[in-house]
């Protein structure tokens, strides 16, 4: 599979001559060591994409030719994740997993239990996933959100879906439907959602299910949920 690149200005014309040197370029060059008649793939991270081959290099950037170019159209489902924010090293960790995991969007929860905070370095690490994951579509990281708005969101979404260690239903058992549009996900906290919490977000329309029988570390168990759910309605 080529290597993944992202610009903002994508070139998509057949046989266009375009100067690729951003700071992916200059990893393309200093640690890929990219040579002439190498082939990569630039994308402008909302689904567009260009094959390209290099046939020029210079000091701090690669000249490239288009080759081929398209639009990758975005799945019938869109995703997004509620993830309440652990401690840093595993908040990166778990967005990093929900993008390869595929997600359109990532919503960082301030949970009565969070113990991390929001950092604005969030959306660099779901860019370098999404490089590292070949996937053309870079996820959105939204501000970070408080228990109310997510009940906001839940009133909107075709189906949320929180998990809870006290739920009495099986995720298999709460998805009636596979027709859904906008699912939304909700991850608690290291020290679990509280019992207000998981109430108010049940009042706004959220079906409870068991994720199994382990446990999950917060920072995995979006992922978990994401392919588990995919699964299901058929997204996968």
């Amino acid at each position: 599979m080529l290597t993944l690149f992202f610009v903002t200005d994508l070139p998509t014309q057949v046989g266009q001559i375009y100067e690729f040197d951003n700071e992916d370029a200059n990893h393309a060059l200093r640690v890929l060591r990219m040579s002439a008649g190498d082939i990569f793939k630039l994308s402008d991270g909302n689904g567009a994409w260009s094959e390209v081959r290099v046939f020029a290099v210079k000091k701090k950037s690669l000249e490239v030719e288009v080759l081929t170019s398209g639009v990758e159209e975005a799945l019938p489902t869109t995703i997004t994740v509620v993830q309440a924010l652990p401690k840093s090293d595993r908040a990166k960790e778990a967005i990093e997993l929900l993008t390869e995991a595929g997600v359109d969007r990532i919503i960082p929860w301030q949970a009565a239990r969070s113990i991390g905070k929001a950092s604005e370095k969030f959306s660099i690490t779901a860019r370098e996933a999404s490089k590292q994951s070949r996937r053309l579509r870079i996820p959105e990281v939204t501000e970070i959100a408080t228990t109310s708005q997510i009940c906001e969101a839940i009133k909107v979404s075709d189906l949320t879906v929180v998990f809870h260690e006290s739920a009495q239903s099986k995720l298999s058992d709460v998805i009636t439907s596979h027709n859904v549009s906008n699912l939304l996900i909700i991850i608690g906290p290291e020290g679990g959602i509280t019992n207000d919490e998981l109430e108010q977000f049940a009042q706004a329309g959220a079906k409870i299910a068991l994720m199994g029988r382990p446990i999950l570390r917060s920072a995995h168990a979006g992922i978990a949920a994401v392919a588990a759910i995919s699964a299901i309605l058929k997204v996968w």
